[in-house]
């Protein structure tokens, strides 16, 4: 006898509602840091290195990023050629390099900051800081256990059945 399949609940519709909202955001994000000529991705590498005047090596950076090292070094290649960052060799190690925000990026992210933050009021203005506070730690609780469910679900469920 089939087993029916089970149906879906409030936390499957909550997870398309966020996957919904992330691709909006995503896509918004696209056009605004177009403004100028940089992709969200670009912007979070330069973003992440402005608060780390030593930077980080490109292995911290892709951690920081969840990014696979191959997408990083396209992404910090075209930000080098704008010299918004330089790589800098890590002494002792002539295979390791860090990954620094220089005089002109950092010039960038004080010019984009102001309007990303005000963006961010905007989009979610009408959450009190505490609840914006609430749902920032409800979003790393979701991303820890989506972690945790990648690493339980068989590699099986994922691919197609062959018939």
């Amino acid at each position: 006898m089939k087993q029916k399949p089970a149906l879906p609940g409030p936390r499957y519709e909550a997870l398309i509602r966020l996957l919904f909202t992330a691709d909006t955001v995503w896509n918004l994000s696209r056009g605004f840091f177009s403004l100028w000529q940089l992709s969200p991705s670009q912007f979070n590498v330069i973003n992440l290195l402005h608060d780390l005047p030593e930077g980080l090596s490109q292995t911290d950076l892709g951690r920081q990023l969840l990014m696979h090292r191959s997408n990083l070094t396209g992404l910090v290649d075209k930000l080098e050629r704008r010299r918004l960052v330089e790589r800098r060799a890590v002494p002792g190690d002539r295979r390791a390099y860090r990954v620094v925000l220089t005089a002109s990026g950092t010039k960038l992210v004080g010019e984009i900051l102001p309007h990303y933050y005000r963006g961010a009021e905007l989009a979610l203005g009408g959450l009190s800081p505490e609840r914006a506070t609430r749902l920032a730690r409800e979003l790393d609780e979701i991303c820890v256990r989506a972690g945790r469910a990648a690493l339980e679900m068989p590699a099986e469920a994922g691919r197609p059945r062959a018939r």
